[in-house]
């Protein structure tokens, strides 16, 4: 654990925007800024005089774009990189192709809105460079449990599950939580499956409009087919749904048929969608037809949620710490005995179709 505060560095064109993040990490004492920069160059040269912790990187910028920034860092000097860009349409293909370039986590700029919504920005902001900056392109050792107390449970959106009164049916659904390095690890494991493969519910941690292009992009690449997640979209054999950012997707069924609801309210342990609520409602409507995996990620959303499931019959899996970028959600699940199975990224695909029948 860092015995110091966290050193960031910001990369942003807008000196507005500098000042309002400066603000924003100065605010936490855990955080500190070390400096900022309007482009690229101008951060080059920091980073020569001293090495910060994490750098938070506007990916639209003039001169040098964020982009190829990012490559050079990852190449010649691996830095944990935290992304906040604006939600253009350009800006979030650019973010995904960011991740895809060693960037751990995208947030979207915040708007002056309301209080609440700067609060949320705040936390959302703040924990996500201290995530990253525990994260294993950094160092090394294991990362240390960074515990922060849940604003809201899944009770929230969903009253706790009593009665497990589920069949069996024949037909099983995947739910899947993820979050900082979950991208990677969704883009390895969907890829792994076949066209046959059961209907899978995912909440990634990531902020609307980009998960629209994540999903995309997943589509592109997976043998089955990803989209983001619509209000009454079908959970069938050979797709993927993905929960959109800012809304909280759950699993409903009427008969035999699953379909997924995706609906506002309140941010659950500071996500906006929730693992938790996903996987309370696979508990509630799937029971023993479900099988739950969490993934790398800081925090402990999905933990409870996984232990929900379990609790309803469902088979439930643990990402292993080694293979995870923050060994976070899935050590929070395992602390509970939620998981039935701790595993590597690359062996997860394989043993959930093994399971799934």
């Amino acid at each position: 654990m860092f015995d110091r505060k966290i050193r960031v560095l910001i990369v942003d064109d807008s000196a507005v925007v500098r000042q309002s993040l400066s603000e924003i990490i100065n605010s936490d004492p855990e955080l500190e800024v070390m400096g900022t920069a309007s482009d690229p160059f101008v951060a080059a040269k920091k980073i020569k005089n001293e090495i910060p912790d994490v750098i938070t990187l506007d990916i639209e910028m003039p001169k040098m774009d964020g982009l190829t920034f990012l490559r050079k860092i990852m190449s010649q000097h691996p830095i944990p990189v935290v992304i906040i860009s604006s939600l253009t349409s350009k800006g979030t293909e650019t973010g995904i192709r960011a991740l895809e370039y060693g960037a751990l986590e995208i947030i979207t700029k915040p708007q002056m809105y309301s209080k609440d919504f700067i609060y949320e920005a705040k936390i959302r902001i703040c924990e996500a460079i201290k995530g990253a900056a525990h994260a294993k392109i950094k160092r090394k050792v294991a990362a240390p449990s960074i515990y922060v107390e849940p604003k809201f449970s899944a009770d929230a959106v969903l009253p706790p599950v009593h009665s497990h009164s589920m069949i069996k049916t024949t037909e099983i659904v995947v739910a899947v939580g993820a979050s900082t390095g979950g991208t990677e690890a969704l883009t390895d494991f969907l890829t792994a499956l076949p066209p046959d493969s059961p209907g899978i519910v995912i909440v990634q941690h990531m902020p609307e409009k980009f998960t629209t292009s994540f999903a995309q992009r997943l589509n592109e690449l997976c043998k089955i087919t990803v989209k983001e997640a619509e209000n009454g979209d079908s959970v069938i054999r050979g797709r993927a749904l993905i929960a959109p950012g800012n809304y909280h997707t759950l699993l409903q069924r009427s008969g035999a048929r699953y379909y997924v609801e995706v609906k506002d309210g309140p941010f659950v342990n500071r996500h906006r969608p929730s693992v938790d609520v996903l996987f309370r409602s696979t508990a509630k409507y799937a029971g023993a037809n479900a099988i739950g995996i969490i993934m790398t990620g800081m925090g402990d959303d999905g933990a409870r949620g996984l232990l929900e499931m379990k609790e309803a019959g469902a088979k439930t899996i643990a990402q292993d710490e080694k293979s995870c970028v923050v060994f976070g959600m899935p050590k929070e699940a395992i602390k509970l005995n939620a998981a039935d199975k701790i595993i590597p990224l690359d062996k997860i695909a394989s043993y959930m179709l093994s399971i799934a029948h």
